[in-house]
C-alpha cells in the first residue's frame, strides 16, 4: 500500500505536466491563429465607424484611422535602375560613396573592362535605407542619363504582426516551460520538459530569424543599379573608289616620309658623334702604325756598299800572282 501512495503523486506531477504543456501548445495555436484574424470584426459587434444604428459617423475618424494605418504599414521596395555615363568604374564608386553616406551598404558588385566596341560596365546592388531612397536616387541621377528605372512595392504587414504574435507566444510560452522545469522532480517530466524546451526554441530562433529578414527588407530598400557607356561605332574608312585610293595613296606616302624625316632628325646627332669618334679613331691608328714603322726601320742593320766591278784583264783586288 505505500508503495502505490508513494506512486499518486508521481502520476499526479506528470499528470499536471503534461495537461500544462498541452495548454501551453493550445495557446500558441490560439494565439497565432488569432493575431492572423486581429483585423476582422468580431461578429455581432458594431463596427467601431459605424454609430449604434449602422449609420456612418464624421468622416474624421476614418481619416485618422487610415493615416495611422499608413503609417503602421511595413513596405519592400525593390527596384532597377539603368544609366549611361562616360567613365562606368569611376561612376560606380561615386555611387558606393553616396549610398554609404546616406548609410546603406553595397551588397554585390561587378565590373567589366573596357573593350574596343565600349568602354567597359558595371554593376551593383545598392542598399539604401527606405526613408531616404528618393534622395538618394535623385543624387544617382547626376552620375549620367537615367535610361530607365523601375521600383516595386510588397506590403508585408500582416506577415510581420502575425510573426510579432507567434514570437510574442512562444516567449512567453518558453518561459512557462522553464518555470515548469525548474520545479520538477521527477526524470521523465525533466526529459520531456526539456525536450519541449528545446522544440520550442528552435521554433523561436527560427522565427526571429524570419523578423529580421523582414525588418532589413523593410528598413532598407534594394536598387540593382547599371552602369554602361555608349557603344562605339565603327567607321569603314577603307577607299571605295579610284579617287579615294589614289588620296589613300598619297596620304600614306607623305605620312611615311614625315616619319623619316622625324627619324632622320632623331639619328642626325648620334651619327655626327658617331662620325667624330670614328675619325678620331682612325687618325689614333694610323699614327700609332706610323711609328711602329719608324721603329722598325731604325733597328735594323745599315746594308754594305755594294763593290765596282774590275776592269777588264785587271786582277780583281785579292787575288794572288
Amino acid at each position: 500500500m505505500g508503495t502505490r501512495a508513494d506512486a499518486t503523486p508521481h502520476r499526479f506531477r506528470r499528470g499536471v505536466v503534461i495537461a500544462a504543456i498541452l495548454a501551453l501548445g493550445w495557446g500558441l495555436a490560439g494565439c497565432t491563429s488569432g493575431s492572423s484574424d486581429s483585423s476582422g470584426v468580431a461578429p455581432g459587434a458594431p463596427d467601431a465607424a459605424y454609430g449604434e444604428g449602422g449609420v456612418a459617423e464624421a468622416g474624421g475618424n476614418d481619416a485618422a484611422a487610415t493615416d495611422a494605418s499608413t503609417e503602421d504599414r511595413s513596405v519592400i521596395i525593390t527596384g532597377e535602375m539603368y544609366m549611361t555615363v562616360q567613365d562606368p568604374i569611376k561612376a560606380a564608386d561615386q555611387a558606393s560613396g553616396l549610398v554609404e553616406v546616406a548609410g546603406g551598404r553595397i551588397d554585390a558588385r561587378r565590373e567589366t573592362a573596357p573593350t574596343e566596341y565600349d568602354g567597359g560596365s558595371a554593376y551593383l546592388t545598392l542598399r539604401i535605407p527606405a526613408d531616404d531612397l528618393d534622395a538618394v536616387v535623385d543624387r544617382l541621377r547626376e552620375l549620367g542619363t537615367v535610361d530607365e528605372y523601375s521600383t516595386t512595392s510588397a506590403d508585408v504587414t500582416r506577415e510581420v504582426t502575425d510573426l510579432e504574435a507567434q514570437i510574442s507566444t512562444l516567449r512567453a510560452s518558453t518561459a512557462r516551460i522553464e518555470s515548469l522545469l525548474a520545479e520538477a522532480e521527477d526524470i521523465s517530466d525533466i526529459i520531456t520538459l526539456e525536450n519541449e524546451l528545446d522544440s520550442r526554441q528552435a521554433q523561436l530562433e527560427s522565427l526571429e530569424a524570419r523578423q529580421r529578414g523582414l525588418d532589413d527588407q523593410v528598413s532598407m530598400s534594394t536598387i540593382a543599379l547599371s552602369l554602361t557607356t555608349e557603344p562605339v561605332v565603327i567607321v569603314d574608312d577603307a577607299p571605295q573608289t579610284f579617287l579615294g585610293g589614289l588620296e589613300s595613296g598619297w596620304n600614306a606616302l607623305t605620312d611615311f616620309l614625315t616619319g623619316a624625316l622625324v627619324v632622320t632628325g632623331v639619328l642626325l646627332p648620334w651619327l655626327a658623334a658617331v662620325a667624330l669618334v670614328g675619325i678620331v679613331v682612325l687618325v689614333a691608328v694610323r699614327a700609332a702604325r706610323s711609328r711602329r714603322a719608324r721603329m722598325t726601320a731604325a733597328s735594323l742593320p745599315a746594308p754594305e756598299a755594294p763593290r765596282e766591278p774590275a776592269p777588264a784583264g785587271e786582277p780583281a783586288a785579292g787575288d794572288g800572282d
